[in-house]
């Protein structure tokens, strides 16, 4: 398993922004966690990449206890923030380098050309990122999130604000990094999961309230919509 979620919690005094929740994911599955907004999506995401220390529970990624072993977990993890902090003043080629160095990669240039071409750069790869549209500052942050080959991709409201045809690339590409590696996607739009995933979690006031592949879930719900079935859940 490359996800293995045990109880996890995250508490603010009294308040329970995540309480016990137990998942998994796996290798070759996009698995969409989905919730309301303030359902605690933002927070699980936190403590899976480190961000964040539970208040109890444990986490594994690929193996590793993500308190215990937080520095090897980050580099198995490529993590996009929902608003992903990009250094504007720099230009893409020479962000993505600065990226590759801090994991400590051998042929830098030669892998910001690979995720260059893969997210569809070429043509902004010399422009400074401040002077980016939002969808292709979503790519720079796709691309960083790559850039070392991690196992496990956590993508947090990946395609928010794309206009159609961005929207369509950047589904294609999450697709196909898929397919070998596992990918958690947290967002509140219903075709999106329809589009990319297998599995889904849904996620209601911090408690876990739906957790199958779509295919069982709507079975279960006698063939509903995705987007009825978490209207029924998340009331």
């Amino acid at each position: 398993m490359s996800v293995i979620v045990k109880n996890l919690a995250k508490h603010y005094g009294e308040q329970k922004a995540v309480n016990e929740i137990s998942f998994e994911a796996k290798p070759g599955r996009i698995l969409g966690f989905l919730g309301p907004n303030g359902a605690g999506k933002s927070t699980t995401m936190k403590m899976l990449t480190g961000y964040l220390q539970p208040t109890s529970g444990q986490a594994e990624i690929v193996g590793k206890d993500i308190q215990l072993e937080p520095l090897e977990v980050k580099r198995l993890i490529g993590y996009l923030p929902e608003n992903t902090p990009l250094y504007m003043d720099m230009y893409v080629r020479e962000f993505l380098g600065f990226v590759a160095e801090t994991y400590g990669l051998k042929n830098v240039k030669q892998r910001v050309e690979e995720v260059i071409k893969l997210v569809g750069l070429t043509q902004e790869q010399h422009k400074k990122i401040g002077m980016l549209s939002k969808g292709y500052k979503q790519r720079v942050g796709l691309a960083q999130a790559i850039i070392h080959q991690p196992q496990v991709l956590i993508l947090d409201e990946p395609t928010s604000g794309l206009d159609p045809n961005q929207l369509s690339d950047i589904r294609a590409l999450i697709k196909n990094l898929g397919k070998d590696k596992t990918v958690i996607i947290s967002t509140h739009i219903m075709q999106e999961v329809e589009a990319l995933c297998d599995d889904v979690i849904i996620i209601n006031k911090g408690v876990l309230v739906a957790n199958s592949s779509i295919n069982d879930l709507k079975e279960k719900h006698a063939q509903s919509s995705l987007e009825d079935i978490f209207k029924k859940l998340t009331l």
